[in-house]
């Protein structure tokens, strides 16, 4: 028996439970409720530090994959979440937190197999940040289909006239973002699907080693990506990124870039540190260069490798979205007929 639980058995009080004798779920929230407190202080004034907490504990209730995921990961993941002022696993599309498969070194130097959770950007909460750096006025990304009036002219003057077609619009056959400064100005990127699908079939995260019998056959199959499950969506994030090299951005919009970076290129983002400041940047920094116009890591991952195929690192399904939404609205539903309770308790001991 430890000393903690002799000391509460001689003084009649509760004896203290181990973290590592709670379920994960309940890991989760004892961690989460621990480092509210630093976690606050890295939130933006638009965000609330228990809305935020609720939020990840319920993402790792609906989605069984990030709970049995290291736990220290996710609290990081959170922190990371909090610094940039986004809020993960919601209907806002800002982020998401998805489990992943990497090789880590224990202790003793061996090398093991460990479930972290890695933290996506959504091009909804790229916008969003960049909005927030007070020197653009707007910003949006759009894909062009073959039927699509579009108009594109580079030069002395530029010119960009896009009309979705109203009915069958055809294939997507590029991608452009376009942002209005606060001084009056504007920029824009285009970039084909061609282009797209370049960086696509580069990222590490877009493929894994195609396995037979239990072993390697040495060739490469779509691996469980937003790359083919949200094609849309990473197109426009790709352009957005491109576009960002030209804009006055915050810190904050290139952490997020950096980190989706890292995780397309299916890099360990080393976010299980929970003390102290959420870095993304982990030991092996030097050993890689971030292209900020492709937002891919331009050297091999040292620390994933695809001996094993990666955990499965889907965005939530509209489906998961729709609980983690009910399950929200119940939980402020809850709270608010608690407060109501406990106003007509006070009303009736007056």
């Amino acid at each position: 028996m430890s000393t903690a639980a002799l000391k509460a058995a001689a003084t009649g009080g509760e004896v203290p439970t181990r973290l590592s004798d709670l379920k994960p779920k309940d890991q989760i929230a004892h961690l989460l409720k621990s480092k509210q407190a630093e976690i606050s202080k890295m939130l933006p004034k638009h965000l609330n530090a228990e809305r935020l907490l609720k939020v990840a504990q319920i993402a790792a209730t609906t989605t069984p994959a990030l709970a049995k995921c290291d736990v220290p990961s996710l609290i990081g993941a959170i922190g990371q979440c909090a610094q940039m002022g986004l809020e993960p696993n919601t209907v806002l599309g800002h982020a998401y937190l998805v489990p992943f498969n990497t090789k880590r070194k224990d202790s003793d130097g061996k090398e093991k197999w460990v479930n972290s959770v890695q933290v996506i950007i959504g091009y909804k909460g790229l916008i969003d940040l960049a909005r927030r750096s007070g020197q653009i006025v707007s910003i949006a990304a759009h894909e062009v289909c073959q039927h699509d009036k579009f108009e594109l002219v580079y030069g002395l003057d530029e010119k960009l006239n896009h009309t979705p077609a109203m009915c069958d619009r055809g294939e997507v056959i590029g991608f452009y973002a376009v942002a209005k400064l606060k001084d009056g100005g504007h920029c824009f990127e285009f970039m084909s699907q061609h282009q797209i699908n370049e960086i696509r079939d580069k990222s590490q995260g877009a493929w894994k080693d195609e396995w037979e019998n239990g072993k390697k056959t040495g060739s490469k199959v779509k691996a469980s990506s937003p790359w083919w499950d949200n094609p849309v969506e990473m197109g426009r994030k790709t352009v957005i990124r491109r576009l960002a090299k030209y804009l006055p951005l915050s810190i904050e919009f290139q952490t997020a870039a950096a980190i989706d970076g890292m995780a397309d290129a299916g890099k360990d983002q080393h976010l299980d540190a929970i003390d102290g400041d959420f870095q993304i940047v982990g030991d092996d920094a030097p050993g890689f260069q971030f292209d900020h116009e492709t937002g891919e890591i331009n050297e091999e991952p040292k620390q994933i490798t695809h001996d094993q195929p990666i955990v499965t690192g889907d965005i939530p399904s509209a489906e998961e979205q729709a609980v983690i939404q009910r399950q929200l609205i119940a939980e402020a539903e809850s709270e608010k007929a608690a407060g109501e309770k406990v106003a007509k308790k006070n009303l009736s001991v007056e």
